[in-house]
């Protein structure tokens, strides 16, 4: 998969599921029922047991029908060893231009963590593709991404912490390319418990309400 075509599919999509899971097993399950929901874009983190490699086995399963990316990444280091892993995008919570450096001399897309115009201009200087707004929620939520394009209508971004159903819409009315969305979306405990399609249910719900407020009429 290219750089263009993956970035393209986070656009399509619209979200990008940050997994984070106590247990490799966890990891796979949930993954599983996220991607049945019709999420075809996954953000697997570096928090997970032996995230590498489950990297590897996620890309080997799924090829290009899933777009398996690294969260939580804060070095190159870390970078490199998951991009050979097959990851097709890699995110971190922080800017680091090395890490962005890397990622470009792989071609590989890179969404580094900023919060405010100062650090997202920044991160675009740097070479970021789509910055990632963390800790969005803490600072607002959508009212803040709509302050923030207002003045930077031209850079894409996706806000991360926070988002749930109840606020999809208003991100996406205000402009933003994807949102990261975690544990409403990403429910260990519910995977857990044998209710995965409660999951694959919340997933098919964060996928209509994107297709549908993408699709009013704009003001």
């Amino acid at each position: 998969m290219t750089k263009t075509q993956a970035i393209e599919r986070i656009r399509a999509v619209g979200i990008v599921p940050v997994v984070r899971a106590p247990t490799v097993d966890d990891a796979l399950r949930v993954c599983d029922a996220i991607r049945s929901g019709g999420i075809d874009v996954i953000e697997l983190t570096m928090t997970v047991p032996e995230p590498v490699k489950l990297l590897e086995e996620l890309t080997k399963r799924w090829g290009d029908e899933v777009v398996v990316g690294a969260g939580t990444v804060l070095d190159p280091e870390t970078a490199r060893a998951c991009i050979l892993a097959g990851a097709t995008f890699v995110v971190s919570p922080a800017l680091d231009e090395a890490t962005i450096s890397c990622c470009r001399t792989y071609g590989v897309p890179i969404l580094p963590g900023a919060l405010t115009p100062t650090e997202i201009i920044r991160a675009v200087r740097a070479g970021a593709d789509l910055v990632k707004v963390f800790p969005c929620g803490s600072m607002g939520g959508p009212s803040y991404v709509k302050s923030l394009k207002a003045p930077l209508p031209h850079i894409e971004l996706i806000p991360t912490g926070g988002v749930s159903l109840g606020n999809l819409a208003d991100y996406i009315r205000a402009g933003v390319a994807a949102v990261g969305a975690g544990a409403e979306l990403v429910d260990i405990a519910k995977v857990r418990s044998g209710n995965a399609a409660a999951v694959t249910e919340t997933a098919r719900k964060y996928v209509e309400i994107i297709k549908q407020t993408r699709a009013e009429p704009q003001k």
